[in-house]
């Protein structure tokens, strides 16, 4: 069985999940705009809600036999499923409350390789 912890919470100890400008009793019902909202209490903005965002990682259902934190590690080969995933991460203006109570950066799904949505996107890193 697994263990209780903690809920998730931001900088200011606030649950995330009730902290999400995305959902649509805020006005939000699609999109909004990279910045739109202030950033949270780390100084960063949008780590959740607005679109799922694409990562470069294969879903699989647990760890890696050899799961390791590498300074330059890679994502392993492509697994063997018949309809390839990848994982997408943060919610969007579409979760239902019940579904997206785990807004949070961390928080995982697979996601078909082959799908568009409107609600699906991409992390854009100014550096």
């Amino acid at each position: 069985m697994g263990r209780r912890t903690r809920a998730t919470r931001s900088a200011d100890g606030q649950l995330l999940a009730r902290r999400v400008p995305y959902l649509p009793e805020t006005g939000y019902g699609s999109a909004a705009a990279v910045g739109s909202f202030a950033p949270n209490g780390y100084g960063l903005y949008d780590m959740a809600g607005n679109v799922w965002e694409w990562t470069v990682d294969w879903y699989a259902d647990g760890p890696a036999e050899d799961a390791r934190c590498e300074e330059d590690s890679q994502d392993p080969a492509q697994p063997q499923f018949r309809i390839p995933r990848k994982v997408v991460k943060g919610g969007s203006f579409l979760c239902a409350d019940s579904y997206c109570l785990r807004y949070r950066p961390a928080a995982r799904r697979p996601q078909q390789v082959d799908t568009g949505m409107s609600h699906i996107g991409f992390r854009c890193v100014k550096r």
